[in-house]
């Protein structure tokens, strides 16, 4: 009987034969071990130009469609929803490894940027990218392109935590905005600020900790864990997303007490810095 580990690593190595596929990495909550028995097998098809789709599809099987680059939008690009016998659902999510490289030095350098993609409500962080190789578990790499890079990107780049950390600033312009709407009772306006203020202060708690913060999902959760998060961060931020309403006076107050959670997450990241 194939083990669920031979069955995931007999995929990853046929995925890696097709003409294109740099290598496979296993991804998500299993290659942090954050898993639960029904989580997602999610694999990086790492790539490069002369991707063959056709060979992809006769992988996947007739009845599962295959996105090409772009496919799903600009930045989680394409790939497939499976589901394989002894494994569950398992995913085959593209990446550019040029890309990759590239978001990379501008890593290094304290770039970063924030595209819309579907599914990711606060936007897709760039740095994503580098962070899914860092904490992945490489499964194929003939050439051993994945296994190099996973290993220098070990690091944090200071430079990324310089500017995640200062990014807070967004925070205090949002809620400045949503003061004017909450006047105005205009309660989506003021639940979005918040919800992207909330985000843009987890991504530099993150970034204090020098920990790659992937996605949204969860990421509240492990952010008011990190040392850096000044006390009752969780708890505040939550109440802050469950306390908008349409009457202009309690948004008015939730959005003074956001302000007050920025000003202390900002003091804590100085002292951090």
């Amino acid at each position: 009987m194939f083990t669920v580990q031979a069955i995931i690593e007999a995929m990853a190595g046929r995925l890696a034969g097709v003409p294109g596929v740099v290598g496979v990495v296993l991804g998500g909550s299993r290659a942090r071990g954050e898993h639960t028995p029904g989580s997602d097998w999610d694999l990086g098809l790492y790539y490069r130009a002369g991707l063959d789709l056709d060979a992809l599809r006769d992988l996947a099987g007739p009845e599962v469609e295959v996105a090409g680059p772009g496919g799903w939008g600009p930045w989680v690009d394409g790939g497939a929803w499976l589901t394989v016998e002894g494994l569950g659902r398992v995913d085959w999510i593209l990446r550019d490894l040029d890309r990759v490289d590239r978001v990379r030095a501008d890593c290094l350098a304290g770039r970063y940027e924030v595209g819309v993609q579907a599914g990711h409500p606060l936007g897709f962080w760039s740095p994503c990218y580098v962070g899914e190789l860092a904490l992945g578990v490489v499964l194929a790499d003939p050439s051993g392109a994945l296994t190099e890079r996973r290993a220098a990107y070990a690091d944090y780049p200071e430079p990324l935590r310089a500017a995640l950390t200062g990014s807070t600033w967004e925070a205090g312009f949002l809620l400045d905005g949503a003061a004017k709407g909450a006047a105005r009772g205009d309660t989506l306006y003021v639940a979005l600020c918040l919800a992207r203020a909330v985000g843009v202060l987890v991504q530099a708690l993150y970034a204090a900790d020098r920990r790659w913060c992937l996605n949204e999902k969860g990421a509240l959760a492990v952010a008011e864990t990190l040392p850096t998060a000044p006390p009752g961060f969780g708890p505040r931020a939550r109440a802050l997303l469950a306390a908008p309403g349409g009457d202009p006076a309690a948004l008015t107050a939730t959005v003074a007490a956001a302000r007050g959670l920025v000003e202390d997450t900002e003091a804590a990241l100085r002292q951090a810095r």
